[in-house]
């Protein structure tokens, strides 16, 4: 029996040894640092995708709980922490968030595999009113883009 439970312990270990090296992270505040000083948002796409042509199709936003296509402005009772929901079902490279509220643009970036899900949820901070952009990089090298102006209550009250 001890012979059993030394074999699964020692298995067990080896697929956790194993497991982190499949999973892969970039600094992109080291690979591209004028992304995260940039401070309009338009700055911040070209510096880390080279172009400021998006195509506004093919991604979800919902910020503060209001879709951007619903037509109905978003107001978030707490600038403090601003939810955000996005998903795409492009197949894609990198997805990204901006906002033009804060003195720097670039919220976020993630690295997107093959096989990754696509769906995210994320709190923000804004300090004012201001538009969420999100931009998915494809495989095909085309930029894709949702965007939603948000109205920001301060002081956690709504009108």
């Amino acid at each position: 029996m001890e012979r059993r439970k030394f074999l699964s312990l020692t298995l067990g270990a080896l697929a956790l040894a194993v497991a982190p090296a499949s999973v892969r992270a970039e600094d992109y505040r080291k690979l591209k640092p004028t992304v995260w000083s940039a401070h309009k948002v338009e700055d911040a796409i070209k510096n880390l995708y080279g172009s400021t042509t998006l195509i506004e199709k093919g991604v979800k936003l919902k910020a503060a709980g209001e879709s951007f296509d619903s037509g109905k402005k978003a107001v978030a009772s707490n600038g403090g922490a601003v939810p955000v929901e996005f998903s795409t079902k492009i197949a894609a490279k990198s997805i990204s968030v901006f906002q033009d509220a804060n003195p720097e643009a670039a919220v976020c970036v993630i690295s997107v595999g093959k096989y990754d899900v696509t769906e995210y949820s994320i709190k923000i901070k804004m300090g004012k009113p201001g538009t969420i952009t999100v931009v998915v990089e494809g495989q095909d090298g085309k930029l894709y883009a949702a965007k939603q102006a948000l109205d920001v209550a301060l002081g956690g009250c709504e009108g």
